[in-house]
């Protein structure tokens, strides 16, 4: 099965086109090689809640994307504010995912810790806060990477019944 993805990008400066959105196809090789997914929308849009909330609900609502990655806006700047807006929107939370991208990228580099990254559910769409740089986006997305098929099975319907791992 082919996942459909929707990649946004959160960069007040990459919004106006003063920077490069690396970090959005660091995600699309590995949506398209590790999850065998299709990338069906991608944007940018600066750190202001409402434009993120936005794009994320259209993503999810009107594009039915199965998951949608979002990088950027996830630390302890004044204008990180992509956990807010995720929160916001999504109808339930992912905690371990979020955890796991921590625990996993702190072995790495301890400042990874102040991550804000948030990973939740809207509807039947998986939403995954990544941070904003492609090394960051690289390792985060491989701590996740082995269980993100299996949430997307089930929110997707396409499992119905669960093993006894939880």
């Amino acid at each position: 099965m082919r996942w459909k993805v929707a990649i946004l990008t959160v960069s007040d400066r990459g919004s106006r086109g003063e920077r490069e959105d690396t970090s959005a196809q660091v995600i699309r090789e590995l949506v398209e090689e590790e999850l065998m997914g299709d990338i069906i929308e991608y944007r940018i849009v600066p750190d202001e809640t409402d434009e993120i909330m936005a794009a994320l609900i259209e993503m999810s609502d009107y594009f039915e994307a199965d998951m949608i990655i979002t990088t950027g806006g996830t630390g302890l700047g004044p204008r990180d504010v992509t956990p807010e807006a995720t929160l916001a929107v999504i109808e339930r939370d992912v905690p371990g995912m979020a955890e796991a991208m921590r625990m996993r990228t702190m072995e790495k580099s301890p400042r990874s810790i102040l991550s804000r990254a948030v990973v939740g559910i809207r509807g039947r769409t998986l939403i995954v806060n990544l941070p904003g740089s492609p090394k960051g986006v690289m390792e985060n997305l491989a701590a996740i990477m082995d269980v993100i098929p299996h949430a997307l099975q089930i929110l997707t319907g396409a499992v119905t019944e669960h093993n006894d791992e939880g």
